[in-house]
């Protein structure tokens, strides 16, 4: 019999790609609080789908009294920067109140494994209200981990998911498609991009290893891009042009994904070939990162590999 992993935000872009992959192996069920998304997801992947809402503990009750899961993914979060700032409200109570209801159903349910969807905007310095949210995220799950023998936390730590929603790229293309100028509101900043197959790697490798991993962060080294030469290499093949437009609150020049103050408590590891970083908090490691891993020197993304993300929006995108 299969086992059950339930993810909260399933309806959302990566929730619905990891319900794909994962189905095969596992009875998966996605969950969200929007019904219109739920029905649409359940279409589009063929998983389980039930309402539910990570800022009300008797919902996220009710449904795992219902589907009892062996593993969590808590990817439900309230992800937009420049909105965050505008609404703290909405984001502390997913982000924060919403994670620690998960957590605490998770371990009164008796579930095995429990990872955590986090973003390199947690990496210091934190600039912004849905990094700072995001990072106690983090901290919650990796010392939840220590409160319990029978549950095992841990989080990943994603880049810029091309095409995702909060991504720049169906911003673009619908700026594109409407005037044949896109607008970008940091074109010198660097940001890390990777594909979605990439990040749902991630987290399978973290399910996979989470006696590895358990009470930790995991991330994949990524590949990074100058923004500009991202919307260079989108004029040069789809003609138009770009400019400058006025800048979000909360944007930072260049993203972490391990930040100068968590290099102590940070190593580097493979696994199935791939260089991964682990940061397990107040946890000292024997052979540390030297220097902090920021967008603004990490190996570029080559003129074909940001063609390809250009290139390769997801179906229900276009």
């Amino acid at each position: 019999m299969k086992q059950t992993v339930l993810i909260t935000g399933g309806t959302g872009f990566l929730g619905k790609r990891l319900g794909l992959v994962l189905k095969d192996h596992y009875h998966v069920v996605l969950t969200g609080r929007n019904n219109k998304h739920n029905m649409d997801a359940q279409q589009f992947t063929g998983c389980t789908t039930l309402p539910m809402d990570v800022t009300n503990i008797e919902s996220i009750r009710d449904v795992f009294t219902e589907v009892r899961p062996q593993v969590v993914v808590h990817a439900a979060a309230t992800k937009y920067v420049d909105l965050s700032e505008l609404q703290p409200m909405e984001c502390l109570d997913i982000n924060v109140l919403g994670s620690q209801n998960v957590a605490r159903v998770c371990v009164e349910k008796g579930v095995s494994t429990v990872i955590g969807m986090s973003t390199d905007k947690t990496a210091p310095p934190v600039a912004n209200t849905y990094g700072l949210t995001k990072a106690l995220m983090e901290r919650l799950f990796c010392a939840m981990n220590a409160k319990t023998e029978t549950t095992r936390f841990a989080c990943v730590r994603h880049g810029n998911i091309a095409w995702s929603t909060g991504s720049v790229f169906p911003i673009w293309k619908r700026m594109h498609d409407s005037t044949g100028i896109i607008g970008s509101t940091g074109p010198d900043m660097t940001r890390y991009v990777s594909k979605v197959d990439e990040a749902v790697a991630l987290v399978i490798t973290a399910i996979e290893k989470v006696e590895q991993v358990q009470g930790a962060v995991l991330s994949r080294k990524m590949k990074a891009a100058v923004i500009k030469d991202f919307l260079e290499v989108w004029i040069r093949y789809k003609g138009g042009r770009w400019e400058q437009i006025e800048g979000r609150p909360g944007e930072r020049p260049h993203e972490y994904l391990i930040g100068e103050p968590e290099l102590p408590y940070t190593r580097e590891v493979e696994f199935g070939g791939v260089p991964h970083f682990i940061i397990k908090f107040n946890e000292l490691v024997a052979l540390p990162l030297s220097a902090p891993f920021c967008s603004a020197d990490a190996e570029r993304l080559t003129e074909a590999e940001m063609l390809d993300i250009i290139n390769h929006p997801p179906l229900e995108e276009l």
